[in-house]
């Protein structure tokens, strides 16, 4: 194998830098050729490409976002713009791909595989943490560090006002920003999508909650099945009229960022990973860390599991939260 293509797909993640990075110059100490694919599956099938060099991504591993930019593209779901995709890549004399980012690349890797036999090797790229195959995804770390640093300051103007603060964080699907954030920052409820009917027992929970206890801080997933944020807040206002009661959505700043040492040392151990599992004959699988350890998991294993949230985490979250 002499020529491999990197992309980033799907949200982009803090550390998807320092994985291109890694792959860049892992592929070019192996004497491989490096062809970075722009806006992931949509460059792909738009054919714009440019050639990386180890210059190409110096200065980088310390930047948020990705610098090969990143698109979700409907496109690709059609055959017709896939067969286009790996006309070009054909083309481009691609041997090998490494595609960084979460379930939806990998299912277009998967896509693109039955229509050609260029091996893809992927890693971990989401905030959201919800990969099986890895204790660790690129860019959560970073997005619980920001959070919490956000509720922290929230914290402050809380308590000078006696206010209750709903603050709405991502995972559409995923509670794990939620929960690990919720528990770091000392929130008095957490709100995540895999424990319904939460919301009850929030409302009475903060009914009979100390009476010397003025301001609290609601973590709430914006996926949870109460709503989101705004619903949540809408609720304890109806339940509650006395409280000042006041919405904060963190949105898109959990995307962005430097990412932490940690970040950029698994974003660069898997980035090398990839390299070497394209060069072993390796293919349609994720590169992870379990147990600070390597791995190898098949796509379609990766994606298809949900990973659950630890109860004896949820039960900490309620004992911490009286």
């Amino acid at each position: 194998m002499k020529r491999i293509a990197v992309f980033t797909s799907g949200g982009d993640a803090p550390g998807m830098n320092a994985c291109i990075r890694s792959v860049v110059r892992a592929a070019i100490y192996n004497g491989c050729d490096v062809v970075g694919i722009m806006r992931g599956y949509e460059g792909m099938i738009d054919n714009d490409m440019i050639e990386l060099k180890a210059g190409s991504v110096a200065n980088i591993i310390q930047r948020g976002g990705t610098i090969l930019k990143t698109a979700r593209s409907a496109r690709f779901m059609e055959l017709t713009w896939r067969q286009q995709a790996v006309k070009n890549l054909l083309e481009k004399n691609i041997e090998g791909i490494v595609a960084i980012g979460g379930d939806g690349t990998f299912r277009g890797a998967l896509a693109l595989h039955e229509l050609c036999s260029i091996p893809v090797m992927g890693c971990p790229g989401t905030i959201d943490n919800d990969l099986a195959g890895t204790d660790v995804t690129i860019g959560y770390e970073t997005a619980l560090n920001t959070v919490v640093e956000a509720v922290d300051k929230i914290r402050d103007t809380a308590e000078s006002h006696d206010r209750v603060f709903i603050v709405e964080v991502m995972g559409r699907d995923s509670g794990l920003i939620a929960l690990y954030s919720g528990i770091g920052s000392g929130a008095e409820g957490i709100l995540i999508p895999e424990c319904n009917n939460d919301l009850p027992q929030l409302l009475d929970n903060l009914e009979h909650s100390r009476s010397d206890k003025k301001s609290r801080i609601i973590i709430v997933a914006e996926g949870d099945d109460a709503g989101g944020g705004k619903e949540v807040a809408d609720a304890i206002k109806n339940r509650f009229p006395g409280f000042d009661t006041r919405l904060s959505i963190l949105g898109h700043i959990q995307r962005g960022g430097s990412p932490t040492c940690m970040e950029r040392v698994n974003a660069s151990l898997m980035g090398a990973a990839a390299v070497e599992g394209l060069l072993k004959g390796r293919s349609m699988e994720m590169v992870g860390i379990l147990k600070n350890a390597v791995t190898y998991t098949p796509f379609p294993e990766a994606v298809k599991q949900h990973i659950q949230p630890d109860p004896e985490l949820l039960k900490l979250a309620h004992i911490l939260s009286r």
